[in-house]
């Protein structure tokens, strides 16, 4: 377990301070350097520090980033969680390959292997090969010989 460190209500406030001040001289600066928009954009920054220790926004921020970073750190260095991610990606490879089998009707009984047919069936009426077959290789017409004559005696009558 995390060493948890508590920051009370003064330690928030100086942060809160601190960040205006800072902020505050840099809106001044650009105030000067890049005329009043751009100090004013500056200052409207420069109040979300306070705003935020006001409202208690400043701590909740700091315990996300904190919680965040514990459980990364976690994810990172936990053979529990490796093992976890591993076990949830073979669920998935799992559910993948039971579908395949079940497009294909294998393994499958009762209506899911009649669904499995009946689906194959419509497939074939349609014209769509099967799922299972394997495609020939198509045959040569005896026309095709022809054509190569064709070609023969345009290449010899230009000189190829």
């Amino acid at each position: 377990m995390p060493l948890e460190v508590t920051i009370d209500s003064t330690t928030w406030a100086a942060l809160a301070l601190t960040l205006t001040i800072i902020g505050g001289a840099l809106s001044w600066v650009a105030w000067r350097r890049r005329g009043l928009a751009a100090g004013l954009r500056g200052l409207a920054w420069t109040l979300v520090p306070v705003a935020a220790w006001l409202t208690g926004t400043l701590k909740l921020a700091v315990n996300v980033i904190n919680d965040v970073g514990d459980w990364a750190t976690r994810l990172v260095f936990s053979p529990a969680v490796w093992i976890g991610i591993i076990v949830a990606g073979g669920s998935a490879a799992l559910f993948v390959i039971s579908g395949q089998l079940r497009v294909r009707g294998i393994g499958v009984r009762g209506k899911a292997a009649e669904r499995a047919t009946r689906k194959a069936e419509r497939l074939q009426a349609k014209g769509a090969a099967p799922v299972t077959a394997k495609k020939q290789p198509k045959k040569r017409d005896p026309d095709d010989l022809d054509n190569l004559d064709d070609i023969e005696a345009i290449l010899k009558k230009h000189g190829i």
